[in-house]
């Protein structure tokens, strides 16, 4: 029985120990996947609350960013074209966000890209 037991335990360990070492290979891989995902829901992004627009607001707000890589990703979106960043993007609550760069006083500046892979590394692994 004892031997069972100590079976099962090396087993889980050699499971955890190649699922880490996968993951640390393929951290670009799941960066890439990540990127382009998240480039897709900015460009499918409106708000009528469908799941991506959800998600891409819920990303913003949780990691306190704005874009893929900077803010100035919403630029080639549709929705930033008829109403500007979205709310997600803004640091303060009674925010406007504005298309004027020179205007964005509460907007985020940090990147999502980054911070999610960054703030997350043992949800990657």
């Amino acid at each position: 029985m004892l031997k069972l037991y100590a079976m099962f335990l090396t087993l889980i360990f050699l499971v955890q120990l190649v699922s880490a070492i996968l993951g640390f290979v393929f951290i670009n891989e799941t960066k890439d996947c990540f990127k382009n995902n998240y480039e897709n829901a900015l460009k499918q992004y409106n708000s009528t609350g469908d799941y991506r627009s959800n998600a891409v607001d819920k990303i913003q707000n949780t990691l306190h960013c704005c874009g893929i890589t900077d803010y100035r990703d919403w630029t080639d979106t549709d929705y930033y074209s008829e109403n500007g960043f979205p709310k997600s993007c803004c640091k303060l609550q009674d925010c406007s966000p504005q298309r004027d760069a020179d205007k964005l006083f509460g907007i985020y500046e940090a990147y999502c890209l980054s911070l999610a892979i960054t703030n997350n590394p043992y949800d990657i692994v």
